[in-house]
């Protein structure tokens, strides 16, 4: 077996069991912990094995994401484009957080509780700033796709402003799904943070949106820097991976959010959507469909 089919088939296992992790998670939010005399019928070794799924599944599906995109990253671009954008999203995210847990710049004043791991200085779960990264990779490739990706197969000169344009997208495609995370990690029957103060847009505080995109397009912008220098065409077969953990993250945060909280969040969730998951669906589908062969010539040569 060549090496290239052992990476995608780890690649696929990963992507595979994140999906399955996030639905199990899911099902134990939404349908078992409303009942707990359903908890309450299982059997010991029942109740220890939702205890163990409650304490660390957010854990696993936040690890199998970032190691499903880390996967595909490196089989389709290669390591150094791998590691110019997963060293600053984690070194940007970590810090904003950490700076947002004790002070409250950039996020507004809140804490984390448990069930998201380990925490970096009593303060920040380690696998936070891993979403940071596989989320944000997910919406880079996807604005790169369009903004980069097709000039440059047109034969057109990128210029400056499309990298801005690149990173400015993907930095609100990120926080289009924070719409619906946040209330579903920090506003239901089982948070996994909450902010101190009420927030003025739907329990978030307006300086948790800024936040949020000032964050992703610091470390975007810097992993930009890292990929400009050789810029290439990113297929819309490479853009599959992409775009179903994005849109599979979307719906774990959407469920949450309107299933367990009133009507009103029907606006910050369909405001996702239109600044989300129908602009990241119509660049995957606008990507260039050439086969993945005469992609990666095309790569090699800029």
């Amino acid at each position: 077996m060549k090496p290239i089919n052992r990476l995608y088939r780890a690649e696929q296992v990963c992507l595979i069991s994140h999906i399955m992790a996030m639905a199990f998670g899911l099902a134990g939010l939404l349908l078992v912990v409303p009942h707990p005399e359903f908890i309450l019928a299982l059997p010991p070794w029942g109740q220890q094995l939702f205890q163990l799924s409650m304490g660390s599944g957010g854990v696993v599906y936040i690890v199998l994401g970032a190691a499903a995109i880390a996967l595909h990253a490196y089989r389709n671009f290669g390591l150094g484009k791998l590691l110019g954008f997963l060293l600053p999203a984690l070194g940007i995210s970590l810090t904003s957080e950490l700076l947002g847990t004790s002070t409250g710049f950039p996020f507004g004043h809140y804490g984390y509780l448990s069930g998201l791991g380990y925490k970096v200085a009593g303060l920040v779960p380690f696998t936070i700033p891993l979403s940071w990264f596989y989320m944000g990779l997910v919406t880079f490739l996807l604005a790169y796709s369009g903004f980069i990706s097709r000039p440059l197969r047109e034969g057109k000169r990128i210029g400056l402003g499309a990298g801005v344009i690149t990173v400015g997208l993907a930095a609100i495609f990120l926080t289009a799904w924070d719409f619906v995370l946040d209330p579903a990690m920090s506003q239901t029957a089982v948070p996994f943070w909450q902010f101190q103060d009420v927030g003025e847009f739907f329990g978030m505080p307006y300086r948790n949106i800024l936040g949020w995109t000032g964050t992703a397009a610091v470390f975007m912008g810097l992993g930009m820097l890292a990929w400009w220098p050789k810029p290439m065409v990113v297929n819309r077969a490479q853009l599959i991976t992409p775009l179903v953990i994005y849109l599979v993250n979307f719906a774990f945060g959407a469920m949450i959010t309107l299933t367990a909280l009133d009507q009103r969040f029907w606006i910050p969730t369909t405001l996702g959507v239109v600044l989300g998951v129908v602009p990241v669906v119509a660049l995957w589908w606008s990507a260039d469909a050439t086969p993945l062969e005469e992609v990666q010539g095309v790569n090699i040569n800029t």
